[in-house]
This record gives C-alpha cells, sequence and structure tokens, in this order.
C-alpha cells in the first residue's frame, strides 16, 4: 500500500492501515473489541450499531453519529471505520447525526464542525467537513496525517499523483504535506476528518471556567498561583510509549 499521497480504505472486517501510534480499524455487522490501551474515535457510515461501554452502558449508534471511546468495549452492527490512538487518553463522547453544513467557514465556501474537541490545546480531534456542489479546491497540505470517512455525496480527491474518485462508506488516509483538494460536480460531500493534534484548544490559563471568573478587589489577599493539573497524557517532553504488540489490542470475533 503507497502511504505517500491519498489512500484510498475500503471498510471492511479488520484492522486496515497500521502507522507509529495510529490504527485503523473497519467492522461490518460483526463483534470488535475496542482496546483499553487507547482511544477510538469511531464513525457509523451504515446501518445501527451497538456501542458496549463498560463504563458507561450500551448505546444504539445510527448511520451518521460518531464517538470517542478511551477505556476500551465493544461495538457490534452496522459498518464504519474505527481510528485508534495509543498513547493517549481523550474524553468519552458520543454525537451526531451530522448536521448539513458545517458551523465554521472553511476555505473556498466549505464549511467545517469541530465535532470532538480537543481536551487541551494541540490534542486530537474530529470534524465535520462539508464542501457543496461544483466546489473546485485550492490544492493544500496539513502538517500532520488526516484520516476520515465520506459520509455522504460523490467527488473527487485530486493529488499530483491522480485523481481519486469518493464514495459514501468510503475510508481515506492522507499523509503529513500531501498536497490534495477536493472537487465536487452535482452533488455536495461530506467528509469526517480525523486530526491527531491541533493549534486550537484550552490550557491552564485560557479556558472558559478561568477566563470568566472574577476575583473581587476587595478580597483580603492576593489569589494563589494556580495548582498544577493531573494530567492523564505525556507531556510534550515525555516519549509516547511504543504501541504492544498486536495480540492484546483490537480484536475481531466471530
Amino acid at each position: 500500500m503507497d502511504l505517500t499521497t491519498f489512500t484510498p480504505l475500503e471498510i471492511r472486517q479488520g484492522r486496515l492501515l497500521s502507522r507509529d501510534l495510529i490504527e485503523i480499524w473497519g467492522w461490518r455487522d460483526q463483534l470488535v473489541a475496542l482496546s483499553a490501551e487507547a482511544t477510538c474515535y469511531g464513525m457509523v457510515t451504515d446501518g445501527c450499531a451497538v456501542l458496549d461501554d463498560p463504563g458507561a452502558g450500551r448505546f444504539e449508534l445510527r448511520q451518521g453519529m460518531f464517538f470517542a471511546l478511551p477505556e476500551g468495549g465493544s461495538l457490534q452492527g452496522g459498518a464504519g471505520l474505527v481510528i485508534v490512538q495509543f498513547g493517549y487518553r481523550g474524553l468519552r463522547q458520543i454525537g451526531g447525526p451530522l448536521e448539513t453544513v458545517g458551523r465554521l467557514r472553511y476555505i473556498d465556501g466549505c464549511s467545517d464542525t469541530l465535532l470532538i474537541s480537543p481536551p487541551r490545546l494541540g490534542e486530537p480531534c474530529l470534524n465535520h467537513l462539508h464542501i457543496p456542489p461544483y466546489t473546485d479546491q485550492t490544492p493544500h497540505t496539513h502538517p500532520s496525517v488526516r484520516i476520515g470517512v465520506i459520509m455522504a455525496g460523490m467527488g473527487e480527491c485530486r493529488t499530483p499523483d491522480g485523481v481519486y474518485p469518493l464514495r459514501p462508506g468510503m475510508g481515506w488516509y492522507i499523509p503529513t504535506g500531501c498536497l490534495h483538494s477536493f472537487y465536487t460536480r452535482e452533488a455536495a460531500l461530506d467528509v469526517v476528518a480525523w486530526h491527531p493534534d491541533s493549534d486550537f484548544g484550552p490550557r491552564d490559563d485560557d479556558h472558559p471556567m478561568i477566563n470568566r471568573t472574577v476575583i473581587s478587589s476587595s478580597a483580603s489577599s492576593p489569589p494563589a498561583a494556580l495548582p498544577q493539573p493531573l494530567s492523564l497524557n505525556p507531556s510534550p517532553s515525555t516519549p509516547l510509549p511504543q504501541p504492544l504488540s498486536h495480540k492484546g489490542r483490537g480484536e475481531f470475533r466471530q
């Protein structure tokens, strides 16, 4: 598999791709066990799936819904894509279905919604990109990989290496620095894209709770220094742990 350019991924039962601390899995109806050693980001592309989360219960997810699961569990029914990020603990979230268009402006008349925000500055996020009909997007690159799935519509991804048709239920991988653009004709295109990092998000000295806390000027003593938070993820100076052997991670069962 050539991972130096846009790479289409057929969603089938099993592991589709593995790169460093990231794996991509597909499922179709059968049970998939989600690793407790990672945070799993999933998107339901067809049918109805049941997410079994030992920490929160069982949830029915329909086409167009998505989730982040940090402590393992299982998924069965329907079809979709799971992105597994080892060495990181995200926040448990479930959302969707997708809205018709994004809530934020993007390039060339496209729009975007931040479906799963980074809990802290620099951490992973999940986005819904809506590309209207008759869009000829400006070629561009990204500073890290992009992984996702086509949720609805038709179009093309154009790169210097070729033109790739896009259809609903199709996964994809774009490597760091790959020049690409999306193109549509009569139909719009709806894409869910996962980023392994971000330049956006809250910090200890910049988040809604601290920003909207007003210390009275009549207080008898100056405010204490901010305590250091308990981090559930490695600091930038701490190397991420190497992934475990395949045994004991995600596995599919009949």
